[in-house]
């Protein structure tokens, strides 16, 4: 099982840097172990001018055996000789993908401590499968790879060469090029694609499988308009992995929809300015925007309520967190986002590959969805949904509900959503029309308390309602929020 990575380059950018982003040096030939043979790193060629890595699996056919995940298995008669007379020792597969992952995981996480400008930077780049299964053939291959931006060569393997007649294998020798994307992306996209090819996996597929294909696929999936052959495929057809993969792709793509829209009059939360800064020159006039009101009054409220240990459910690029850091009252913050592009802005933005060892073990950002449970989620003193709730279609509010009142169960919860009612103060928004174009609600202030207190009551809490920003007379508040606080028996008895 072979495949090859080539990049070329020129005297100021040398296409040696291929090495430093394999973190494997181009002088030297190494081994690595896996659980189903042993990969072997090479370069045939590394020059200023062109640089090839070459990956080399050699598939350990009876450890295969062994563990069960041979191809052949199941009730034919010639089942057990096809567990060891199969292509897996020298077609690309999902054993190769894994090969890919365990041996150039730093190169696909776009991580390079030597040379940190390099993983952001396109490279010409040409990949190479000399033998590739292909479930659907070439147009298939094409229509995977070329929405990525790579320049596509299929060639059919005949079965025989010496017998033409018998027409093409299943199997083709691939050739990708581009010069615009990363080494990060390339990885990613032949380790979620090769399985998806082959339309076969030789491990069970589990729900980790969903986790793995949205990181893999993070940038680029939630668009492809193969999208639902491609986690069908990759998680082996498996239909309640697929419908919660596709479900959160979905979610991927709103919040990266969310995060690009011009007009966000309530959501956006604006880079601060030196007008903005606590040294401004006329502080007086400082004008506070309602998302900084909303995080103060959202502070307040966990003050009140004691809590260490908070969530912040559908966290985005991070802005609550990094407020929550300043205070040493919270010991443990945890950031969680459908989006992994959000989660990886957030990053930058708390700058934590930087941080102070004692700031760091402070918080953390994981990837979730709050339509499903979480156990990772239990045992917080508090959780916070700060304009959540109303990007959710309601048929799927319920879920949310049980994931986070339900399972989760945080002593206290505060939720912020928009009243419908104010949008009237807005000169700048036409009559009728949502805050943003991906609010599938907007509540008046009796519908969220209604909505409040029906899911208090059902998972054995109390509610109380804060208005957030300017409480007008006749149209209440911008912003409403509600504060629950689990009043169960065993929470009383402790």
């Amino acid at each position: 099982m072979f495949l090859t990575i080539s990049a070329t380059g020129t005297p100021e950018r040398p296409a040696t840097d291929l090495g430093y982003l394999l973190h494997k040096h181009p002088d030297n030939a190494q081994t690595f172990s896996t659980s189903y043979g042993t990969a072997h790193v090479l370069y045939p060629e590394a020059s200023a001018e062109r640089c090839t890595a070459a990956l080399l699996l050699e598939v350990d056919a009876v450890a295969l055996v062994r563990r069960g995940k041979g191809k052949g298995r199941g009730g034919a008669p010639d089942a057990a000789l096809a567990q060891y007379v199969n292509d897996r020792p020298y077609a690309a597969s999902s054993l190769l993908a894994v090969a890919l992952s365990a041996v150039f995981s730093s190169a696909m996480k776009g991580q390079c401590n030597a040379r940190p400008e390099l993983p952001g930077r396109p490279l010409p780049l040409r990949v190479e499968v000399p033998a590739l299964p292909a479930r659907g053939g070439a147009d298939l291959v094409r229509a995977l790879f070329e929405p990525l931006g790579w320049t596509v060569t299929v060639e059919a393997v005949a079965l025989d060469a010496e017998f033409p007649e018998w027409g093409d294998s299943r199997y083709v020798r691939l050739v990708l090029e581009s010069e615009r994307l990363t080494l990060s992306e390339a990885l990613r996209h032949l380790y979620v694609l090769l399985p998806v090819l082959d339309d076969a996996k030789h491990y069970w597929v589990s729900s980790d499988e969903v986790d793995k294909l949205l990181r893999a696929g993070d940038g680029w999936l939630p668009d492809h308009p193969e999208q639902q052959l491609i986690t069908s495929r990759y998680l082996s057809r498996r239909w309640s992995l697929t419908r919660e993969a596709m479900e959160r792709l979905e979610l991927v793509r709103l919040a990266e929809a969310d995060d690009s829209a011009v007009e966000e009059i309530d959501n956006a939360v604006a880079e601060e300015t030196e007008a903005d800064s606590e040294d401004a020159a006329e502080p007086e006039e400082k004008s506070v925007s309602l998302a900084v009101q909303r995080r103060d009054a959202i502070l307040a409220a966990l003050h009140a309520s004691g809590a260490a240990r908070v969530l912040d459910l559908g966290c985005g690029q991070g802005q609550l967190v990094q407020a929550l850091l300043k205070d040493m009252r919270f010991t443990e913050i945890v950031g969680v986002d459908v989006s992994m592009r959000a989660l990886t802005v957030a990053s930058r933005r708390l700058k934590l590959d930087r941080m102070g060892e004692r700031q760091a073990e402070r918080v953390k950002l994981m990837q979730g969805s709050l339509a499903y449970t979480d156990n990772r989620l239990k045992g917080y003193d508090a959780a916070v949904l700060s304009e959540v709730i109303e990007h959710l279609d309601l048929p799927r509010l319920p879920a949310l509900e049980y994931a986070v009142f339900g399972s989760a169960r945080p002593k206290t919860v505060l939720v912020t959503t928009p009243n419908v009612e104010y949008n009237v103060r807005w000169e700048t928004l036409p009559a009728g029309h949502s805050r943003h174009g991906d609010h599938r609600f907007e509540w008046t202030r009796e519908e969220f308390r209604a909505w409040a207190e029906r899911v208090a009551g059902r998972h054995g809490y109390g509610v109380e309602f804060t208005p957030v920003g300017p409480d007008d007379p006749e149209v209440g508040p911008p912003t409403q929020m509600a504060t629950f606080v689990l009043t169960t028996k065993e929470e009383k008895a402790a």
